[in-house]
């Protein structure tokens, strides 16, 4: 397997404009800030600039002057950041409402079935009745098994695994193995039934950091396991010649879409060297969609269940997005991640 060929020098000058670019966008305490955060904290454990954490801080910190907004469940995804800032000054504070975002998600958070979270976002004007939405495996599934190991708290770490097991159940095609949008559990339908690129990202990349925190002798492992293999060997080979993936990942006729690829990558990246030829074509192509200021190019804006694949084609991905800055940020990073860790 041919080894990952980069320059590490430019890797972490593209992550610097990438952060500082995040960080002349305006965020709410809602899931956009949250993913873009994400990224930002990915790119400190991966470089460890200390900038990056005084940035992070600073926004949380003016933040929570106002106190802690109305949760939902992907208003959760800031929680990330609060876990990073806890493990890196071991202040309290952020431990404390991480803990209450967590508690939130166990007792109040609207669930169906087998328990899974009903998607909820930060408006009164949108609601999706028993509707799970690939999303929730990264703004609160993944949140509530970092606290749990971190915490010891087996309730939130179970509860974390309950939503991967949930949403595989209801997302995953047995057949095909690629992870669906969304589900309705009322109508028992898979909506407009499409394999969209960001949904494989958030289950793809979520899946792949949880199996380097839940431990090989607990049964989810190798639930989690399979699930990502499968569909990992299905995404790869559906890898456009530019490196990235289509927006509906089986369909050529719809555009590249620049944070999908990321977070597919990423998770690839995470196999070690089994996948490093798809790693290296990915890295091409999402360093040829960052701008000389940091802009991460050609992101679909923020994409509901669409009712067929029209309307996932119709998504526009003119503008900067804070999912595409945190995707790409965490994909450059596990770059330098896999050459301090080769296997």
């Amino acid at each position: 397997m041919p080894a990952l060929v980069f320059d590490e020098q430019e890797i972490k000058q593209v992550i610097d404009k990438v952060v500082h670019r995040t960080f002349q966008m305006d965020f709410d305490w809602d899931w956009p800030g949250g993913v873009a955060f994400y990224g930002v904290t990915e790119a400190y454990e991966a470089t460890g600039n200390k900038e990056y954490l005084a940035l992070l801080k600073a926004w949380v910190d003016e933040k929570l002057e106002d106190g802690l907004p109305k949760l939902s469940v992907n208003g959760i995804s800031i929680g990330h950041t609060l876990l990073t800032l806890y493990k890196a000054t071991g202040e309290q504070t952020y431990m404390d409402i991480a803990i209450q975002m967590a508690e939130f998600l166990k007792h109040d958070a609207e669930r169906f079935a087998e328990g899974v979270f009903q998607h909820t976002v930060n408006s009164e004007s949108y609601n999706f009745p028993q509707q799970a939405w690939v999303d929730t495996m990264f703004m609160a599934g993944y949140f509530l098994i970092r606290i749990g190991a971190m915490l010891d708290r087996e309730d939130y770490l179970e509860d974390g695994l309950k939503q991967y097991h949930g949403h595989e159940n209801y997302l995953q095609d047995p057949v095909t193995n690629l992870y669906y949008h969304g589900w309705d559990h009322l109508a028992q339908s898979r909506m407009s039934g499409i394999n969209w690129a960001r949904g494989n990202a958030w289950a793809a990349f979520t899946m792949a950091r949880a199996l380097d925190i839940v431990h090989v002798t607990h049964p989810s492992f190798m639930i989690i396991e399979g699930s990502l293999r499968d569909q990992l060997a299905a995404l790869v080979r559906l890898q456009t010649e530019n490196g990235l993936w289509h927006t509906i990942v089986n369909d050529p006729d719809s555009y590249e879409e620049t944070s999908g690829s990321a977070g597919i990558a990423a998770a690839l990246a995470a196999q070690g060297k089994l996948y490093n030829k798809a790693v290296q074509k990915a890295l091409h192509g999402i360093l040829d969609k960052i701008a000389p200021d940091g802009t991460v190019t050609q992101v679909s804006a923020g994409t509901a269940v669409m009712r067929d694949a029209d309307g996932y084609k119709g998504v526009p991905h003119k503008r900067i997005q804070g999912w595409g800055q945190g995707l790409a940020l965490a994909f450059l990073s596990s770059v330098l991640q896999h050459r301090q860790n080769p296997y």
